[in-house]
């Protein structure tokens, strides 16, 4: 099928699916079903809408997944008796409001072709994924799920190429946007990054010698394995019986994290390019503390559990006691990623409490990884002045997230984004905090990569100043059209907090 890579914007609103995730997978392991669901546990962090592992024994295709988290979706029969092979793919997802409730979109996905069977997952967001959808229904694809993945297998299919691995490459050079992809067919798993690599997409080799793919380290590291390299922007890794070979399919745009892998997305024990997450954030706390501190405080508290480590580098800068004024119940999910406006207020509400007698007639600093739409640091502060906090100082360890996210988070509205029509003094006043800053983006450039002496990678900062190399494809036109009035002036360099 012959597409433009430059196609022309289509002149209508995308309704592309959008999600954090994680991807697992494993190749010629005895146990390869048991292992993909360790795996997916200490990725069940990355999403927790659906889950689903497919393994393969012989020409045999086995599947489950279902709704829920992993510990709900799978029983010990399902592992034990259902899935069966040394061959599994898996992944954890959590969806957009869009489409929580769609069963077709749970993945792996899986497909029987005239080359055999294969299973795709897949993380991020296609910016051109409505173009090439529309395009490819013209010459009659039938999709049965929402999902970007989906189109990915399209394009193999109208692909001229005879060999899976030509028909993976040609596919995958029509696609802009933030991606990871893997897929396990009959000879090998794939795994794919975007030319930026905003996720990380890592290779591990177990004790017997069996291949890993996972998105984080830590998953690696939980089913003891080693981490053993990693696929970069315009990559992708094929792993077969001969071993693991990366390859370019794209030019590298320059690896560009998003910088909410180490803000928030990623566990404090995983490494991305070698800087480790929980040192990255404790880090951009000592930074904070250096940027905005609070000398009339008396202690200093972090919200459970992302903000711990920045709470912690802000104390130790700042001189300060650092306390843990603030209680995480245990097995609730995570408010940011939860698919309604309802159910991420009333998870506030029921995943925290206060430490009465820690915060009580206290002057405190209160260390957050992030405000996305003021939701959690409203509540925050009404909770901690009900316990009886004297006064709440906020402190960011990121910047003001003032942009739409169209490569893998589910922000891409304004009206998501607090702080896209307010500044940080308009801000403070709707959380009600007596006082609030955030981190600059020089601090949290230096906060992140100062672990990286190579200085081989970058942050992407689309999501705090609109800046980025990648394409926006379909939502170009949206984003132009909906600018406020200060997104416009942050776009001009202005500094719309003096």
């Amino acid at each position: 099928m012959a597409i433009s890579l430059d196609q022309a914007y289509v002149a209508s609103s995308p309704t592309g699916v959008s999600e954090s995730g994680g991807i697992f997978g494993i190749w010629n392991h005895p146990h390869a079903p048991q292992i993909t669901y360790f795996g997916l546990h200490a990725l069940q962090h990355r999403g927790q809408t659906s889950v689903g592992i497919t393994s393969r024994e012989g020409g045999q295709i086995y599947n489950h997944r279902g709704l829920g988290l992993l510990n709900h979706v799978f029983k010990q029969e399902h592992l034990l008796n259902d899935l069966k092979g040394s061959y599994a793919l898996g992944h954890v997802r959590s969806a957009s409001h869009l489409d929580r409730d769609e069963n077709s979109n749970i993945q792996p996905l899986n497909f029987k072709l005239s080359y055999g069977y294969l299973s795709l997952t897949h993380n991020g967001n296609i910016t051109n994924a409505q173009t090439l959808r529309k395009q490819l229904e013209k010459q009659g694809a039938v999709f049965h799920s929402s999902s970007d993945a989906e189109l990915l297998v399209h394009l193999m299919q109208h692909s001229s190429e005879q060999d899976i691995e030509r028909k993976l490459v040609e596919a995958v050079q029509h696609l802009t946007g933030g991606f990871n992809f893997a897929l396990l067919v009959e000879d090998g798993l794939y795994g794919i990054v975007d030319p930026s690599c905003f996720r990380p997409l890592l290779i591990g080799r177990a004790t017997n010698g069996a291949f890993i793919l996972a998105s984080e380290t830590c998953a690696i590291y939980s089913v003891g394995a080693e981490v053993i390299d990693i696929v970069s922007a315009g990559q992708y890794v094929k792993i077969d019986h001969d071993g693991y070979q990366i390859r370019s399919y794209k030019p590298s745009l320059g690896i560009s994290i998003e910088p909410m892998e180490f803000i928030y997305f990623a566990r404090p024990d995983s490494d991305i390019f070698n800087i480790n997450v929980h040192s990255a954030r404790k880090e951009t706390g000592k930074i904070l503390a250096q940027e905005a501190p609070a000398p009339q405080a008396d202690l200093v508290i972090g919200v459970p559990n992302s903000s711990l480590s920045a709470a912690s580098g802000f104390a130790e800068a700042s001189g300060l006691p650092y306390e843990m004024g603030l209680i995480k119940h245990q097995y609730m999910g995570r408010t940011f990623i939860q698919p309604t406006q309802a159910m991420r207020e009333q998870g506030v509400k029921q995943k925290l409490s206060a430490v009465r007698k820690i915060v009580q007639d206290k002057s405190i600093v209160l260390v957050d990884d992030s405000i996305v739409r003021g939701t959690t640091s409203k509540r925050l502060v009404v909770l901690l002045k009900e316990a009886g906090a004297r006064e709440i100082h906020m402190r960011i360890a990121s910047p003001p997230i003032r942009f739409p996210n169209y490569f893998g988070i589910d922000v891409q509205t304004n009206q998501q984004l607090i702080a896209s029509n307010r500044t940080v003094k308009q801000i403070c006043q709707y959380i009600g905090a007596d006082s609030l800053a955030f981190l600059s983006i020089d601090g949290l450039r230096q906060g992140i990569l100062s672990q990286d002496h190579s200085h081989s990678i970058d942050i992407c900062t689309a999501g705090f100043n609109g800046q980025t190399t990648a394409d926006l494809g379909d939502y170009r036109q949206e984003f132009e059209k909906n600018l406020t009035p200060l997104q416009q002036r942050i776009l001009k360099g202005e500094n719309v907090d003096e």
